[in-house]
């Protein structure tokens, strides 16, 4: 019996070699001029370069998730780009990097290609006039990476995760852009979508059906329960892909355990580091509740700051409001699925009580901290009057406090619904315990706040 079984399964492998074997060699009988997905990039890059979206800025990034395709679209592109669009034009994936401009390492080519967001002109050891204008890379730079000069971004191939497609096109969509528009092109798979779709959700779930079952661990769910779960989560994820195709997502949306380095908070750490070092007793000593008042770069005090760095979209963005950092009591381990920054909360409320950033997007509080408070020394003496007078020295609070209620009424809705995501969607993820959650403003203490007028 068991060579007979063994005899099978020589037969089903043979049969995929040779199937495979024949989807290779199809593959490679398709040489670069026969590539209409190449011949279409190709187009596209010319196009955005003759009619570039905002002054002279010619700056692409392709994105890839295969390091072989960049190779591939490097290799295909580079002598194109110099002599045809007389384009400086450079490759990262991974520990490889290529370019015809500069130093061929990793930092040196981000520098390049973005120098006005890396500060290159305080690099005297670089090239100061010529530039990277196409960049090709795979998913390595898709966090952490500050390149907003650049203003069009193209997913050579789409990234199966919503979540990821947001990631990369956070890379050029950030504040401190100097861009008034930005555009981002996706190639899709396939005309029919919905097919390829349907395929890989089974496929999908077949596998993560597998994984549970095979554990040996009694389930509290039967294997039908289990399927549905996994299918109904497939199922939204995808629903998000192909919605993502008319409209840009909500990254809250996104049904996704977000991690730290999600937010690319790196450059945030070594500020704070810096400034530790220079202020631990004080900050030390300092009680929680301590405020600040700062100008609204679109609101009546924008003269006391200079705004003339900001572009349009940032003061839109930054309107009167509040900034509150919170901080969770008592045992919040394992919470880190829900919130990254745990046990804090970090949340933008404008003055109309919607609120414009939830804790789940940390990164852009950060950046507006960043933008109205870095290099201030000294308070402004007219929005402190201002403030003292319409709370009446303190004593009246009621504007705020109402704030804080409702900031703290769209955290708790956010991170209950977190939950619930992380219940069907993670496979080892276990019921939160009540005393963990967040069900009750008690159960925070305000570290510090900002006020925008």
């Amino acid at each position: 019996m068991c060579g007979l079984i063994r005899q099978s399964q020589l037969e089903h492998l043979e049969k995929d070699r040779q199937g495979l074997n024949k989807i290779w060699a199809s593959a490679k009988a398709v040489q670069p001029k026969e590539d209409a997905k190449l011949q279409e990039l190709k187009k596209l890059i010319k196009t955005k370069v003759e009619k570039p979206l905002n002054d002279d800025n010619k700056k692409i990034i392709v994105f890839t998730a295969f390091s072989d395709t960049a190779t591939y679209l490097y290799d295909n592109l580079k002598a194109w780009a110099q002599t045809e669009l007389n384009l400086n034009i450079a490759m990262v994936a991974g520990s490889v990097t290529y370019t015809t401009l500069g130093k061929n390492e990793y930092t040196n080519i981000l520098t390049n290609f973005s120098p006005i967001a890396k500060q290159r002109a305080k690099l005297t050891s670089m090239p100061q006039k010529e530039e990277i204008d196409l960049l090709i890379a795979t998913d390595c730079i898709s966090e952490g990476q500050n390149l907003q000069d650049c203003d069009y971004l193209i997913n050579y191939d789409i990234h199966w995760n919503p979540v990821r497609i947001i990631q990369r096109f956070g890379r050029i969509d950030r504040l401190g852009s100097k861009n008034k528009a930005i555009q981002l092109v996706n190639f899709w798979a396939t005309k029919d979508l919905d097919a390829y779709i349907n395929l890989k959700e089974r496929v999908e779930s077949r596998m993560a059906l597998v994984d549970i079952t095979a554990t040996g661990e009694d389930n509290l769910l039967n294997v039908e329960q289990i399927e549905d779960l996994i299918e109904d989560d497939l199922k939204f994820r995808n629903k998000q892909l192909k919605k993502l195709k008319e409209e840009v997502l909500d990254l809250e949306d996104m049904n996704e355990s977000i991690s730290l380095t999600d937010f690319t908070l790196d450059d945030f750490r070594i500020e704070l580091l810096n400034f530790l070092e220079d202020n631990r007793k004080k900050l030390k000593d300092a009680p929680f509740g301590l405020y600040a008042v700062v100008p609204s770069p679109s609101g009546d005090f924008a003269h006391l700051s200079d705004t003339s760095r900001l572009s349009s979209f940032e003061k839109e963005i930054v309107q009167s409001g509040v900034l509150y950092c919170l901080r969770q009591k008592g045992d919040t381990e394992g919470n880190e699925e829900v919130n990254p920054l745990q046990p804090y909360f970090l949340v933008y409320i404008r003055n109309d009580g919607s609120v414009r950033f939830n804790y789940t997007n940390a990164k852009q509080i950060l950046e507006i901290y960043r933008l109205l408070c870095s290099g201030v020394r000294k308070p402004y003496e007219v929005l402190c009057d201002l403030f003292n007078a319409e709370t009446k020295q303190g004593e009246d609070m009621t504007q705020y406090s109402d704030l804080l209620k409702k900031a703290f009424a769209e955290i708790s809705r956010v991170f209950k619904k977190r939950v619930n995501n992380q219940l069907t969607s993670n496979r080892g993820a276990l019921l939160m315990p009540k005393s963990k959650q967040v069900d009750d403003m008690s159960d925070f203490e305000l570290v510090t706040w900002l006020i925008i007028k």
